[in-house]
């Protein structure tokens, strides 16, 4: 194990991890969701209870993500971390505030009430997804930082990450990630919930957050696949290059192949959902096709000589899976503990299926001894 394959290992892993943290961003689209398909305070209770089965899966991957990064790549950590903060101290308040929800929500005498927790509940839904699909948007389009001796990070604006905001290509895949989480959301809500009206909402839901999912989505790919990219030529200087994301999407066909079967699956799920009102099984398709997708998107952004995490103001300072890994001891390391990853999926999956044998209704509900 040399230190090139070990880096683009480990990249790959980080990939798989993008991926699942996107596929459960449905628990945000859901509770995005709250009021629009739950109509009174039983059918808000039962979506509530069939997203507080889940909730846990997003938080814990996206500190695994994070962690992850931090031990493969922990120059992006500190520069990413340290310098756009303000976008993920927005994040993990917006998941305390999800915590917090899910925790007192139905707790007697909370002097709050239950519907300031459920509009808690709302800003997460609304917000995190919105700004994680910001912030991996910007491994294609960059942000505004210098890497000085020492590797000392020097970020070039004062609004700390919030600059991403001002680059019309972020917003493009922000709102394509906030209509997934709301589509995913609806179509496990149909797996998962025995409620003729809330089906009834959902499949409606469906088709309302699956056209501008797909329509952002589509000017996004066009965007960064008609646009500029951050490549790393043979001596290390990065440089901008006509079409670089499309030419890594065709130089690297096995990577096209699991991309276009990725997008294939999630619509298929959709489309399916939608002209076969008996069917109920397509978040299984949209939810393998979304890891599927998201992880051949992130392999655009870091092999093939990229930079996956480009400075805009100086692109000689822009981080590569060469230059920001961790050293080749701990990469080897860290690639001995990783086997144990297929083992925690499958636990992970047994007790995701345990859970959602049956679909949840009122009277399973009024039975349970934890409800959120």
């Amino acid at each position: 194990m040399d230190l090139n394959l070990l880096q683009h290992y480990w990249w790959l892993l980080l990939c798989v991890l993008g991926g699942l943290l996107v596929f459960l961003l449905f628990v945000q689209g859901g509770q995005s969701l709250l009021y629009t398909v739950g109509k009174t305070r039983k059918e808000r209770d039962l979506l509530v209870n069939t997203l507080g089965h889940k909730w846990e899966y997003t938080f814990t991957t996206l500190v695994v993500f994070g962690g992850a990064f931090f031990a493969s790549f922990p120059l992006f950590y500190s520069t990413s971390f340290g310098g756009a903060y303000v976008v993920w101290m927005l994040l993990l308040f917006c998941f305390v505030l999800q915590a917090v929800s899910f925790e007192y929500r139905n707790k007697p005498r909370n002097f709050l009430g239950s519907k300031t927790y459920e509009v808690f509940l709302m800003i997460n839904g609304f917000a995190a997804p919105i700004l994680l699909g910001a912030a991996v948007a910007t491994f294609f389009t960059g942000s505004p930082f210098r890497i000085g001796e020492m590797n000392r990070v020097e970020w070039m604006t004062p609004w700390r990450g919030l600059d991403a905001l001002g680059v019309f290509t972020n917003y493009l895949l922000a709102f394509a990630v906030f209509f997934l989480a709301r589509t995913q959301a609806a179509l496990y809500f149909i797996l998962n919930i025995g409620n003729d009206a809330i089906q009834a909402r959902s499949r409606r839901q469906v088709v309302y957050n699956a056209v501008p999912f797909v329509v952002f989505f589509l000017l996004f790919l066009g965007f960064i696949f008609g646009g500029e990219g951050y490549a790393v030529s043979e001596t290390g200087k990065v440089e901008l290059v006509k079409y670089k994301y499309f030419h890594n999407f065709i130089e690297m066909p096995w990577n096209a192949v699991l991309f276009l079967s990725g997008v294939a699956s999630v619509l298929y799920g959709i489309i399916r959902t939608v002209i076969a009102p008996q069917w109920r099984k397509g978040v299984w398709f949209t939810g393998a096709g979304t890891v599927a997708t998201v992880i051949g998107l992130l392999v655009l952004a870091g092999f093939n000589d990229t930079a996956f995490y480009p400075s805009s103001t100086d692109p000689d300072s822009s981080l590569t899976i060469r230059n920001a890994s961790s050293s080749l001891y701990t990469l080897k390391v860290m690639s001995w503990v990783s086997l144990v990853i297929p083992f925690v999926a499958a636990y992970i999956w047994y007790a995701w299926r345990s859970m959602t044998r049956r679909p949840m209704d009122t009277k399973e509900l009024e039975e349970a001894e934890n409800r959120y």
